[in-house]
């Protein structure tokens, strides 16, 4: 029988000492894992959603913000800056247009096998070194390309800095999992600020130096990692979801409890001594997981948004980049600088703090999905006019036009991010989100040589409408994750048949716990 709760063990979260049972766990493969014992002496045992749930919104996850926001703002400027450094090197070095497109595509490249295996070690050991490694590869290799020597020296080094640009999921994942179910949507929208800040401040270092010397804007470049690495080391501490994951609960407990403390909460109040943390141990993932019949379906359709979307979205710039500095290069002197059309390009770069302001006033109320499906559409159509009418229209028209089709990949590609790193579970997130991404760099490194070289621009255009056409129609078949619990199946109706089809590895359906708004109680 239950004991009755003396005043002095009454707290917040009104934990009394019960008899208590186990809950079969609801993992992969139930069938061969052993029920969790009790803790010991009926301690309070509380899940890890709630405690975040608790610890709420503040000091702690805006310094955290800080630091993987910054992580956006170098990714942006190293991808950015290839527009305007391929261009300059082109004239200066006398480079064939398959070769800029290389220079283009080697980040990419080394982004695509970097997020393979950043994400993988962001899995297995941990978040905080895969973003820290992750920081390092960036800047120095960042600031190495500065003494480039040559046209293959400089492929090399721009290949390590796409690999570790490939491990920028991490800190977006290790900052979704401190935030709690409420203001999820809005502040993973928010770190998206920090990526148009880069795309904003690439155009102005350009302006700035390039007339001067190339190296030092790829220097000013790196800037932006290298303080996102040292507000890392000093204020970013492990997930605590990744910590219960492999079983280190007590660690969990201490990462919270700091957390409460910093966000100016008495931990005391919040987590007695004696409370525990649910052990929610699962299995190391594998790629191979993410074919599982599980994982499969949700997985392809995440993979083909993610190529569709770096696709449309770097397409968009480098169209953009061709439609206006089309004479920059033919312009230049005998290996000269060439002369960009810096007001709009800034113009259309500035179009994407207008696009996430939109979307995060409405992603929270019209869904995820539906913002994905309008913003690929409405990108296609802009990128598509912008192309038929480059060699006929007026330079205020395809402004106008080159403003908007930003505008609406910015949306798009923001929503895909948040969606990506919601619907995927603790287990295989950051692999999850890595493959998805890999995806993503795969469109990605294809997009230079469909943009950059001779292919006719209208041609361009065509194709271009078909792959946002084919994104949309991905993105409306993910499930929507809207005010739901991060990544958790919802167990509310866990069946045995439920529990016979994932011991078989059944496919999983796509319904997602919504959390709960009272106070936290004890797992009985």
């Amino acid at each position: 029988a239950g004991q009755t709760c003396s005043p002095s063990t009454l707290f917040r979260f009104n934990f009394c000492s019960e008899k208590r049972t186990t809950r079969p766990a609801n993992n992969r493969n139930m069938a061969e894992q052993q029920p969790t014992p009790p803790p010991s002496h009926n301690a309070p045992v509380i899940k890890i959603d709630d405690a975040i749930e608790a610890i709420g919104m503040g000091k702690f996850q805006r310094r955290i913000l800080w630091a993987a926001g910054l992580c956006f703002t170098a990714d942006a400027t190293e991808i950015m800056l290839l527009s305007f450094l391929s261009l300059t090197l082109q004239s200066e070095w006398g480079l064939t247009a398959n070769q800029t497109a290389n220079m283009t595509a080697c980040v990419f490249a080394g982004s695509l096998f970097g997020t393979l295996t950043l994400g993988y070690l962001g899995d297995h050991y941990g978040r905080r070194p895969a973003f820290l490694l992750s920081c390092a590869i960036i800047s120095v290799f960042g600031v190495l390309t500065a003494f480039s020597t040559g046209y293959s020296s400089l492929l090399g080094i721009r290949f390590m800095v796409g690999f570790g640009v490939g491990g920028l999921t991490v800190p977006f994942d290790i900052f979704a999992e401190f935030l709690p179910t409420s203001a999820r949507g809005k502040h993973l929208l928010v770190i998206e600020y920090f990526w148009t800040a880069g795309s904003v401040m690439t155009p102005l270092f350009a302006f700035l130096t390039l007339s001067t010397s190339w190296r030092l804007f790829v220097i000013l470049c790196a800037v932006p990692c290298i303080i996102s690495g040292c507000l890392g080391v000093c204020l970013v501490p492990e997930s605590p979801r990744w910590l219960i994951s492999v079983g280190r609960d007590d660690e969990a407990m201490a990462v919270v409890r700091k957390a409460a403390a910093d966000n100016g909460l008495n931990p005391d109040d919040l987590f007695h001594s004696s409370v525990k943390l649910k052990d929610e141990h699962v299995e190391s993932s594998r790629f191979s997981d993410l074919l599982s019949k599980k994982w499969r379906k949700i997985n392809i359709l995440l993979w083909f948004t993610w190529i569709g979307y770096a696709m449309g979205y770097y397409g968009t710039i480098l169209t953009v980049t061709r439609v206006f500095d089309a004479d920059a290069v033919e312009g230049a002197a005998d290996g000269g600088t060439p002369e960009f059309d810096y007001k709009a390009i800034f113009i259309s770069a500035s179009a994407e703090i207008v696009g996430l302001f939109v979307v995060i006033q409405t992603v929270d109320s019209i869904g995820r999905i539906p913002s994905q499906v309008m913003a690929y559409l409405g990108g296609g159509v802009f990128l598509f006019s912008l192309s038929m009418l480059a060699d006929s229209a007026n330079a205020n028209v395809l402004t106008v036009l080159a403003f908007f089709g930003r505008a609406f990949e910015m949306m798009g590609s923001c929503v895909t991010w948040v969606s990506t790193a919601e619907i995927l579970p603790t287990e295989i997130r950051t692999t999850g989100h890595s493959a998805a991404n890999a995806m993503g760099r795969t469109g990605a490194f294809i997009s230079p040589y469909l943009v950059g070289t001779n292919n006719p621009i209208k041609a361009v255009g065509v194709i271009m409408l078909m792959v946002h056409l084919v994104t949309a129609f991905c993105a409306y078949h993910l499930p929507e994750s809207k005010g739901r619990v991060i990544g958790h199946i919802d167990d509310s109706n866990h069946t045995e048949t439920d529990e016979h089809n994932e011991q078989e590895g059944s496919e999983m359906t796509f319904q997602y716990g919504s959390g709960s708004k009272t106070p936290v109680q004890p797992v009985v």
